[in-house]
């Protein structure tokens, strides 16, 4: 048996589930787990602590000299630190939410963020790894034999992030959704599934129905490779 873990993509717009469902699928197929957006987020709280300018393209990028970011790809065990400073609940905060899309659509952020994808997908021990996030399936692991595109109807979407945010207002759970969609879509299509990439729409499913969807789909691949 081959020491290289499966890797299976996961894209799809914001309000998906791609991160719940990705994380749930990774601990019932015993596999890691790769949220790829606290990366850019984890970047984003890092410009901003240390007062760089999330607007200025330059300064993001020569912010990535000692960007010092773990992750733990254990589906039970998930952090994110920053200099070693936990910063797990920290790169949710609106601040951050507020920025993220800024430094997300510099193309040499998001190569060196590849790179740093990639190789914590290499560095996997367990049979397999779930990486979720934007262009996933189309840049950070194109040729993955499981690929993807989770996505369900804006509506769904909207009354999922709600029901996430229960302090803030429908409306605003909305326009935020929107904007983000729209933000990120100026740089990446995660709107339509890529040749090879299977859509898993989770409009009319639950969450656990959805995770089952994934984890089958993963299962029955395996049986055929």
């Amino acid at each position: 048996m081959s020491s290289t873990p499966v890797v299976v993509a996961i894209d799809g717009p914001a309000g998906s589930g791609k991160s719940s469902v990705s994380r749930a699928a990774a601990r019932a197929l015993g596999f890691d787990y790769q949220d790829s957006g606290a990366a850019y987020r984890a970047l984003a709280l890092s410009a901003l602590e240390r007062g760089v300018s999330t607007e200025d393209a330059a300064a993001v990028i020569a912010s990535l000299d000692g960007f010092d970011y773990q992750i733990g790809t254990d589906p039970d065990d998930y952090f994110v630190r920053v200099d070693g400073t936990d910063v797990t609940d920290a790169i949710r905060e609106p601040r951050v939410t507020a920025v993220v899309s800024h430094i997300a659509r510099v193309p040499e952020v998001r190569s060196y963020l590849v790179d740093l994808f990639r190789g914590i997908i290499e560095a996997s021990s367990r049979p397999g790894i779930i990486t979720e996030g934007r262009d996933i399936t189309t840049v950070v692991s194109p040729t993955a034999p499981v690929r993807i595109l989770l996505t369900a109807s804006e509506e769904a979407r909207m009354a999922r992030r709600s029901a996430e945010l229960p302090g803030q207002a429908a409306g605003d759970v909305g326009r935020q959704l929107s904007s983000r969609d729209a933000q990120d879509s100026r740089v990446v299509d995660f709107m339509n599934a890529a040749d090879g990439v299977n859509t898993i729409d989770s409009t009319h499913l639950d969450f656990d129905q959805t995770v089952a969807a994934v984890v089958e789909l993963v299962q029955a691949t395996r049986a055929t490779t």
